[in-house]
């Protein structure tokens, strides 16, 4: 095989020419659409990395969020439990109140029926002894007789 130098230059040639041809059509616009690629993927990169950021700011935010509303809740909860406790406390201090004062009005009106039966029997002892002493006077009877008549007077007196 014998070399021709001739097939060497016109094959340099036509590379040179193709390679001006490819660099001014091809890796011109291709190197363009590499670079932009490489922009995109930068770009998305940057935005993938601002979103997980992002992401994770809100995840705390939720985060402070819950546990603010889980203590808020637990606030209520006590809150709750104490006001049930004041509101049982006075209902049993309105229900001894009222005790009390049904107790003193029954004592009063124990007293005052205590008083009215001892003003009746005052009343009716005073009757008994005017009459006993109209008997007394009607049939002026002997000293015996009287202390019948009062005995009889004191067992009428305590029946009543």
């Amino acid at each position: 095989m014998a070399w021709i130098w001739e097939s060497t230059v016109i094959a340099m040639v036509a590379f040179g020419v193709l390679y001006w041809l490819l660099n001014k059509y091809a890796f011109g616009p291709l190197f363009d659409v590499m670079e932009k690629r490489r922009q995109l993927v930068l770009e998305q990169m940057n935005t993938a990395e601002n979103s997980r950021k992002a992401a994770d700011q809100q995840m705390e935010e939720q985060k402070l969020a819950l546990q603010q509303a889980r203590k808020e809740a637990y606030e209520i909860i006590e809150q709750s439990r104490t006001t049930s406790s004041k509101q049982a406390d006075e209902i049993v201090q309105t229900a001894k109140t009222e005790a009390s004062r049904l107790k003193d009005d029954a004592l009063k009106d124990i007293e005052s029926e205590k008083n009215k039966a001892i003003a009746a029997l005052r009343t009716e002892v005073g009757g008994i002894s005017v009459k006993i002493a109209s008997k007394i006077i009607e049939k002026q009877v002997d000293e015996k007789s009287q202390e019948q008549l009062v005995g009889q007077y004191l067992k009428e007196v305590g029946n009543k």
